[in-house]
């Protein structure tokens, strides 16, 4: 026996039981490959929960995820609209619900983005032609045009169309009744 071990068999139980813990378990090189982007620990924690549920209510959906302008996206690839719903509602509660998950397993609070069939993507191109719409009316007549109340999502879709054909604009109102105001340049 080595003077080490002996050294260690003479300490009491408790002692003996910190030297062993004290061994690391992982290699360094194994604490790196654990280590992830938070963005994408966001989109694999919403995937997993969104996954789930996807499986409680036995419907079909492919789960894709990333990263873009400083967020983690999640889609959902299915040919039903059930996870939508009418205007989009039911996409909304769920993105909520996986922020929650997110914050849950981080303790960070999420700015996550949920699609689900490509019902973000349509409506994004909708609102880009209303918003063209909206500024031709307001440069045909110099007057103001109020838009339909819209979620914080699609105002900002709206907001950045309007800024980028050169005029200004404005949101007026009260949640849920929020809406965009298109101004005269």
């Amino acid at each position: 026996m080595s003077t080490s071990d002996e050294l260690v068999s003479d300490r009491p139980a408790e002692e003996q039981v910190e030297a062993t813990d004290a061994t690391p378990t992982t290699s360094p090189d194994e604490a790196t490959e654990e280590t992830t982007d938070p963005l994408e620990l966001e989109g694999e924690v919403a995937a997993d929960y969104l996954e789930e549920l996807l499986d409680i209510a036995d419907l079909d959906g492919d789960i894709d995820t990333y990263t873009e302008g400083g967020r983690a996206h999640v889609s959902v690839v299915t040919d039903t609209d059930v996870l939508v719903g009418p205007d989009g509602e039911v996409l909304e509660a769920l993105q909520e619900l996986s922020r929650l998950a997110v914050m849950t397993e981080t303790g960070r609070r999420s700015r996550l983005m949920l699609d689900i069939a490509g019902h973000r993507d349509r409506r994004r191109r909708e609102l880009r032609e209303l918003a063209s719409d909206a500024v031709q009316e307001v440069r045909e007549t110099g007057e103001a045009v109020r838009l339909s109340p819209m979620n914080p999502f699609e105002r900002k879709i709206v907001h950045d169309a309007v800024a980028e054909a050169g005029l200004g604009s404005e949101s007026e109102g009260e949640e849920p009744r929020r809406r965009v105001v298109v101004l005269p340049g």
